[in-house]
C-alpha cells in the first residue's frame, strides 16, 4: 500500500470512509458483516478510517470502538464534530462548550483516549470558525486530540481557521464529477501543507458503475434529495459512463480503480476515503493504491467527466446553504 502525509500522520494513501456501515445508504450491514470489513481493510494495508458522531448518531464511532479498540494501533482515526443527532434530528452546532462535550462522548464511545484527526464536521455560521476551532485547540493542548480538521469550508475560511491553529487536513467531496475544491481550496490546502481528504470520491456508487435508469433508492437513502440522482439530470449523467466503462476496460481496471487512480494523480496531499459494504469493492478500492492506467487514460476521464459535463447540482437548496465550500462559476 503506498503511503501519503496528513499532517503529522503517514497514512494508506486510501483509506475507508466507514459512514456507510451505519448510516445514509442501503440498509447497512449487520455488525459482523460490518466487523469482518473493517478488519479486512487493516489486513489489506489501510491505516486511514473515518468516522463521525453523527454517522448512525453514534453507532458508527461504537462500531469501530467495538470491533477495532484492540488494534487501535494499527490506524489513524478521524472522528468530527459540530454535527451530530439531537433528540433524532441532525443539528449543526459550534459553540465551544459543544464540541468539548462531544468529544468526551466519541471517545467513551471510540473505546480510546484520544482521536487523531478530529474534524468541525461542519462550520456553524453563527459562531465564528476562531472560536470553534480554539476549542479544538484545547483539546489538542488537553491530549484529547491530535490534530484539527476542517469539513466543506472554503479557502478563506481554512485560512482563518490556520491562523488561530494549524489545520492538518480539510475533507470535502471531490471526485471527476464534484470539482469544487478545483476553484481554490485544493491549491489552498497544498499552499498551507494542509492534507486534502477527499469524501466520496466515487459519487457515491455513480463512479464505479453500481447505478442505473432503474434504480430505486431505499427510504432512507440520502441520494433521494440530491438532483444529480433525480429525473432528467440522473438520465443525462449516466450517459457519460459508456464512455468511462471504455476507458477503465483500455486501462485494464475497474471504473472505481479508474476513478480513484484520478483522485490520486491530482496531489500527493490528496487521500481519497471510498466507502463501502461490499468485500469484494473493498479490496478493489484498495488495489487502485497502485494502479497505474496512465496520463493519457486519466486525461481522457478528466475531460469524459466534469463540472461542465455533469448535470444538477450536488445538494438541494437547504444543505446547500449549511455548507461553506465555493461554488463552480456559471
Amino acid at each position: 500500500m503506498q503511503k501519503r502525509k496528513i499532517g503529522p500522520f503517514e497514512v494508506s494513501a486510501i483509506g475507508l470512509g466507514c459512514m456507510n456501515l451505519s448510516h445514509a445508504y442501503s440498509a447497512p450491514p449487520a455488525p459482523a458483516e460490518a466487523a469482518k470489513i473493517l478488519h479486512r481493510a487493516l489486513d489489506l494495508g489501510c491505516t486511514f478510517l473515518d468516522t463521525a458522531a453523527l454517522y448512525g448518531f453514534g453507532a458508527n464511532e461504537t462500531l469501530i470502538g467495538n470491533v477495532l479498540a484492540e488494534r487501535r494501533r494499527e490506524y489513524i482515526l478521524a472522528s468530527k464534530c459540530g454535527m451530530t443527532g439531537v433528540d433524532g434530528k441532525r443539528v449543526i452546532d459550534g459553540r465551544p462548550e459543544t464540541l468539548k462535550r462531544t468529544c468526551e462522548e466519541s471517545l467513551k464511545r471510540l473505546r480510546t483516549n484520544v482521536v487523531d484527526l478530529y474534524y468541525l464536521h461542519r462550520w456553524d455560521k453563527q459562531v465564528p470558525v476562531e472560536d470553534s476551532v480554539g476549542a479544538l485547540a484545547e483539546l489538542v493542548a488537553a491530549g484529547k486530540i491530535r490534530a484539527i480538521g476542517l469539513s466543506e469550508v472554503s479557502a478563506a475560511t481554512l485560512r482563518r481557521a490556520h491562523g488561530v491553529h494549524p489545520i492538518a487536513a480539510i475533507q470535502t467531496e471531490y471526485s471527476l464529477w464534484t470539482r469544487n475544491p478545483e476553484v481554490a481550496v485544493l491549491d489552498a490546502a497544498s499552499e498551507l501543507g494542509v492534507g486534502f481528504v477527499a469524501f466520496s470520491p466515487l459519487a457515491r456508487g455513480f463512479l464505479a458503475g453500481a447505478l442505473d435508469e432503474g434504480v430505486t433508492f431505499a427510504e432512507r437513502d440520502i441520494r433521494r434529495g440530491m438532483p444529480r440522482f433525480l429525473g432528467a439530470d440522473f438520465s443525462a449523467n449516466l450517459r457519460l459512463l459508456n464512455g468511462f466503462a471504455a476507458l477503465a476496460k483500455e486501462a485494464d481496471c475497474s471504473m472505481a480503480e479508474l476513478a480513484l487512480a484520478w483522485l490520486l494523480s491530482r496531489g500527493d496531499h490528496v487521500v481519497p476515503i471510498p466507502g463501502t459494504t461490499q468485500m469484494a469493492n473493498l479490496e478493489a478500492n484498495l488495489r487502485a493504491a497502485n494502479a497505474n492506467p496512465g496520463g493519457a487514460i486519466l486525461d481522457q476521464a478528466d475531460a469524459l467527466i466534469n463540472a461542465a459535463t455533469v448535470r444538477g447540482p450536488r445538494y438541494n437548496a437547504a444543505t446547500q446553504a449549511e455548507i461553506d465550500t465555493e461554488e463552480i462559476p456559471a
